[in-house]
C-alpha cells in the first residue's frame, strides 16, 4: 500500500498487521539540468525503449549490472522509477548517467519530471534541482 502522505497517516488507516516501510519522498522537477560526463573507463550504457517506456543500464567492465533505471512518459508527466546503482559502483556518476539517458527518451520537455526517492536519494536529487512535493509512505503485510 502506498500513499502520498506521512507514515502516521498511512498507519492510522491500516490494521496492525501492516508494517510501515522506510520513509520516501515524492519529488518533482520542471527543469533539472544534469551535467553529462563520460562514463568511467570500461563502463557502457545500454538504452532500450518500447513505446513510452525506457530502461537504461550501465554495464561494468566485468559485465555486471552497475546501475539501472526505468522511465515512462504519459501525456502529463515523465516518471522515473527504480534508479539504482550497485554498492560497488557508487560515487562514479553512474546514477546521473542513467537519469540523463532516460531523459533523452522524453518527447515533451514541458511536462514535469516525477520520482519517488529514498531518504538517501532525497539529498542527491535536491542537489540536482528536484523538490519534495509530498512525503511518500508505504506499507506491506509481512510474510509468515
Amino acid at each position: 500500500m502506498k500513499l502520498c502522505g506521512s507514515d502516521e497517516e498511512l498507519r492510522s488507516a491500516l490494521p496492525a498487521r501492516w508494517e510501515i516501510q522506510p520513509a520516501n519522498y515524492f519529488m518533482g522537477a520542471t527543469v533539472a539540468t544534469l551535467d553529462a560526463k563520460p562514463l568511467p573507463h570500461g563502463y557502457r550504457m545500454e538504452l532500450h525503449q518500447a513505446g513510452p517506456v525506457a530502461r537504461a543500464c550501465v554495464i561494468a567492465p566485468d559485465g555486471d549490472l552497475a546501475a539501472s533505471g526505468c522511465a515512462a512518459e504519459t501525456a502529463d508527466a515523465f516518471i522515473y522509477d527504480r534508479i539504482e546503482t550497485a554498492q560497488d559502483h557508487r560515487r562514479k556518476g553512474l546514477g546521473i548517467a542513467v537519469m540523463i539517458a532516460l531523459a533523452s527518451a522524453r518527447k515533451s520537455v514541458a511536462n514535469p519530471q516525477l520520482l519517488v526517492a529514498t531518504a538517501d536519494g532525497r539529498n542527491l536529487y535536491a542537489n540536482l534541482g528536484w523538490t519534495v512535493l509530498a512525503p511518500f509512505a508505504a506499507a506491506t503485510i509481512p510474510e509468515n
